[in-house]
């Protein structure tokens, strides 16, 4: 959903919305979203009239649309409550589009002469229209070794792809996640709406929660847009 928050910006949702029971990666639990405290339950507390509501939740923390940090895959990296601000905040994104380019892979070649140092780099592929089906599990892009090292040594920020896993899941050796990660470089899963944006003239945010001893988390990612960009 679009937001307007001025004459001259727009705000673009750019993240899947987590309900209870729903699969985002096949062989993890899905999410269970349920009253820890209901409105009626919490009226015997409070004055007549007054009323709150506590929810629980139970996720892994790989749901919805989210976030890597470098803990993920390695045990010395840095977790989510050592990340900086600056590297999850108020980010120049640039968008990559492969939506019909043939293939699974994305390669270097994919990113051409594109200057990504210090930038948020968004990877459109379309895999999200897929997205809640079980195509969405099946024969997903996924970047390259060779476009990942790219990527770290020309000093990317961020990097974000709209499908399963920025890796191929047939590797094993998840190439991707051990070169961003290990460069620092926060990696977000899952995203959508790609579609809607510029390729530049972007500012991006995806924090998640300030969890110490954990490597990923939901992300409500966004961008903010100037309206004569869209």
């Amino acid at each position: 959903m679009n937001t307007c928050i001025d004459a001259e910006r727009t705000l673009l949702d750019l993240s899947h919305t987590i309900e209870s029971g729903m699969i985002t990666y096949k062989g993890l639990p899905a999410p269970i979203i349920c009253d820890y405290l209901s409105r009626a339950q919490s009226r015997q507390h409070y004055a007549e009239g007054t009323e709150f509501h506590i929810g629980k939740i139970e996720m892994v923390a790989n749901t919805g649309t989210y976030l890597d940090s470098p803990f993920h895959r390695y045990a010395e990296g840095k977790d989510l409550a050592d990340l900086h601000l600056a590297v999850l905040a108020d980010l120049d994104g640039v968008v990559v589009r492969v939506v019909g380019a043939g293939g699974r892979p994305i390669t270097r070649a994919a990113f051409g002469d594109l200057d990504v140092r210090g930038k948020a780099v968004l990877v459109h592929t379309g895999w999200a229209t897929h997205w809640r089906t079980d195509q969405y599990f099946e024969g997903h892009p996924f970047l390259t070794e060779d476009a990942a090292t790219y990527l770290a040594h020309a000093g990317a920020a961020l990097v974000g792809i709209d499908s399963l896993n920025i890796d191929d899941t047939a590797d094993a050796r998840r190439p991707v996640h051990t070169i961003l990660l290990g460069a620092e470089i926060p990696i977000v899963e899952h995203m959508c709406g790609l579609d809607q944006l510029p390729e530049a003239g972007i500012r991006f945010f995806a924090v998640p929660a300030k969890v110490k001893g954990f490597g990923s988390f939901p992300v409500r990612a966004f961008a903010i847009v100037r309206q004569d960009r869209l």
